[in-house]
C-alpha cells in the first residue's frame, strides 16, 4: 500500500515574490531625494554597493543546512543553532515538520520544494530569493534534506552565491546513504567483502530515462553503491548492472522514507528487486543499497527466512475440509 504524501505545514507563497519582504522594509532602496541622499553619505546603502568586495564587507551571508536523511534527532548541534537564529528558511520537500519547529516565530519560512513533474519554484528563483535576502540583511538558512552537498544542488546555490560576492557558511548533514545504511545495520564498507562505496544519481540533468552512463564502471561485486532518487531508473540499471558483470544474487534493499516512522523497506536479489518494489509500490523518495554489504544486515536474514516460509507453506498441497 503506497504512503500518502505528507503536505508541507508552511505552504508555497505566490509566484511573485518582491525582492525583500515588509519583514526587512528597514532595508529598502534609498529614494533618489536628497535627504535620502544625505542619510547614505552617512551610511552606505547595501545595494548600491557596486562590486563584490564590497559586499563581502557588509557581512552578507547564507547558511547551506542539512537536516539529515528524515529523523529530526540526527540533526547536527550546528545545524540547530544555525535554524534557531534565522530571520528566513527556505525548505525543501523533505524537510520534516519536526525541524521546522525549531525555527523562531517570528522568522519567516519560504517553501521552494520540488516533486516529480511539480517544481514549486525554478533553481534560478532560488539563487534570486537567496540573493535578495541575504543583500537585505537577513539571517538566511537553506534547509536541505539529507547533506547539502550531495546530490542537493547545493554546490550550485553555493556558486551562485559567492560569485555575488555573498559569503556561504555549509553545514553538513547526515546524508541518507549513512543514516539508512546505519539504521538497517549494513556497513557501507566492510574488510574483505566491500573495498569501496560509489553514490550514483538516479536523475538525468535532461531528464532521461537511462542517466546511469556509469554502470559498466559501477558493476564491482567489491563496491557498494548507493542510488539517490533512483526509484525510477531502476528496470533500466538493474539489468545494465548484470549485463556488465554484477552477479544476478546480489543482495540488494530498496528503503522508502528512511529513518522516519514512515520507513519502508524491500530486501531481494539484484535480479529480483525491480519486481519486488513493484510488488511493494514503493514511492518517492527511495534509497537503493546494492551490494554484498547488504547481506550483512540482521533484516537481511529474516527477510531471507521470511520467503522461504513463504516458499514452503506455498509448495504445500492444500487440504479441502468437507463439511459433516
Amino acid at each position: 500500500m503506497a504512503l500518502a504524501l505528507r503536505a508541507p505545514r508552511f505552504q508555497p507563497l505566490p509566484a511573485s515574490i518582491p525582492a525583500t519582504s515588509t519583514a526587512f522594509a528597514s532595508t529598502a532602496r534609498p529614494s533618489s531625494s536628497a535627504a535620502a541622499t544625505t542619510a547614505i553619505c552617512a551610511a552606505a546603502s547595501p545595494f548600491t554597493e557596486a562590486t563584490s568586495s564590497s559586499r563581502y564587507r557588509r557581512d552578507a551571508w547564507v547558511a547551506l543546512v542539512g537536516t539529515g536523511p528524515g529523523d529530526p534527532e540526527l540533526l547536527t548541534l550546528k545545524a540547530v543553532r544555525a535554524i534557531e537564529a534565522a530571520d528566513l528558511v527556505l525548505y525543501d520537500r523533505l524537510v520534516s515538520n519536526e525541524v521546522l519547529d525549531l525555527v523562531a516565530d517570528g522568522a519567516r519560512l519560504l517553501y521552494v520544494g520540488k516533486t516529480a513533474g511539480y517544481h514549486s519554484r525554478t533553481q534560478e528563483e532560488i539563487h534570486e530569493l537567496l540573493l535578495s535576502f541575504a543583500e537585505a540583511g537577513a539571517n538566511v538558512v537553506r534547509l536541505k534534506g539529507g547533506d547539502p552537498l550531495v546530490f542537493g544542488r547545493g554546490g550550485e546555490e553555493m556558486d551562485f552565491l559567492q560569485q555575488q560576492g555573498i559569503k556561504v557558511e555549509v553545514i553538513p548533514g547526515i546524508t541518507s546513504a549513512s543514516g539508512i545504511a546505519a539504521e538497517l545495520g549494513i556497513p557501507l564498507t566492510h574488510r574483505g567483502v566491500a573495498t569501496s562505496v560509489r553514490f550514483l544519481t538516479g536523475h538525468s540533468r535532461n531528464g532521461g530515462t537511462d542517466p546511469l552512463h556509469v554502470a559498466e564502471n559501477a558493476a564491482d561485486p567489491d563496491t557498494t553503491l548507493v542510488v539517490y532518487m533512483g526509484l525510477s531508473t531502476l528496470p533500466s540499471l538493474a539489468p545494465k548492472l548484470m549485463k556488465h558483470g554484477l552477479p544476478p544474487d546480489t543482495p540488494a534493499v530498496a528503503v522508502e522514507r528512511g529513518t522516519t516512522p514512515q520507513q519502508r523497506m524491500v530486501f531481494a536479489m539484484l535480479k529480483d528487486l525491480v519486481n519486488e518494489v513493484h510488488s511493494a509500490d514503493l514511492v518517492s523518495p527511495t534509497l537503493i543499497i546494492i551490494g554484498k554489504v547488504v547481506a550483512l544486515s540482521p533484516l537481511w536474514v529474516e527477510s531471507s527466512e521470511h520467503d522461504t516460509l513463504n516458499n514452503e507453506n506455498s509448495s504445500q498441497p492444500s487440504t479441502t475440509v468437507s463439511p459433516v
